[in-house]
């Protein structure tokens, strides 16, 4: 009698998983926290007030009304960015059954979606871009982050805050942090959050191991290293990493700075001028493309809101 194993047979049923695992990125830290706005023109303008400075206030009995004093408003203004993406798919790939998905098309449609995202928050944080009106034949870009922040609330390492030279980079310390946090406060400013890369949130997590006392209770067997929250006298931080904060290399060329941004996501807006839509192209040949395509931009409401 000859017995048959599983390595003799011809024709088995393949035994494929359904599920069709992405490990690229899709978490948007950024556009995910802040507000959001609409706007009907792609050249967009709002108005930015503040307090007058702080004097000595003491009258006479009996004196008449001072005269009314009052700082003008600054008129700030931002553009416009379009972003898109397309999907193609033959008509054989469109009906041919796979694993992982029902239609290839609005599989897809998906992958697409995801990866505007992420240039998004590329664009709004990741490149330092300012702000270029375009012209036919030119994208036109929004200021991003970077761009939307008064020159005396930026700490140059290696040169402190409002510098005007460049100096060699040099990592991230506590010291840029309490110095610009301070500068914040002073403007009248209360950032709650910092997003930093991710190798500066390790940074960030060493500040509890320099010169401090650790308190370990002998039931906890767990060694924690890690900081979400930092405290100091300026006010209390939410660590948040972001893989696409200028200086994480997502774009894959080599980044020649690095951030770490501090900010109020109330401060902030994303402002939408059309909405992510969906069309069909032209047919070309045997296969099938779709577009897909929106317009948006960023707004800071205060340009001393944020460092």
């Amino acid at each position: 009698m000859t017995t048959i194993s599983s390595y003799d047979v011809v024709g088995t049923k393949e035994d494929v998983s359904d599920i069709i695992s992405n490990i690229a990125p899709t978490s948007t830290p950024f556009q995910s926290m802040i507000g959001s706005d609409k706007c009907g023109q792609r050249l967009f303008d709002w108005q930015e007030d503040s307090l007058m400075n702080v004097g000595e206030n003491a009258q006479t009995e009996g004196a008449t009304a001072p005269d009314a004093q009052s700082k003008p408003t600054v008129m700030r203004e931002n553009t416009t960015q379009i972003f898109t993406k397309t999907a193609s798919v033959t008509g054989s790939m469109q009906k041919t059954q796979t694993y992982g998905r029902r239609d290839e098309m609005a599989y897809q449609l998906g992958l697409r979606s995801k990866e505007l995202k992420r240039d998004r928050e590329w664009a709004f944080i990741g490149t330092g871009q300012g702000k270029e009106a375009g012209a036919a034949g030119t994208a036109r870009k929004m200021a991003g982050y970077q761009a939307m922040i008064d020159p005396s609330m930026i700490y140059t390492a290696g040169a402190g805050m409002n510098a005007s030279e460049t100096p060699a980079a040099s990592p991230l310390t506590e010291q840029m942090v309490l110095t610009t946090q301070q500068a914040c406060y002073d403007n009248g400013a209360d950032p709650t959050t910092i997003i930093v890369r991710p190798s500066d949130a390790a940074t960030i997590a060493d500040f509890s191991a320099s010169n401090r006392t650790v308190m370990v209770q002998n039931q906890d067997t767990t060694l924690n290293h890690n900081i979400s929250i930092y405290k100091s006298p300026f006010g209390t931080l939410k660590v948040v990493m972001d893989r696409f904060v200028r200086g994480t290399n997502a774009s894959g060329s080599k980044d020649t700075t690095a951030d770490a941004l501090l900010f109020d996501p109330a401060m902030w807006k994303l402002v939408t001028f059309r909405d992510w839509f969906t069309q069909d192209l032209a047919i070309t040949g045997d296969t099938k493309n779709k577009q897909i395509l929106g317009e948006f931009s960023l707004k800071h409401m205060n340009f001393k809101g944020s460092a």
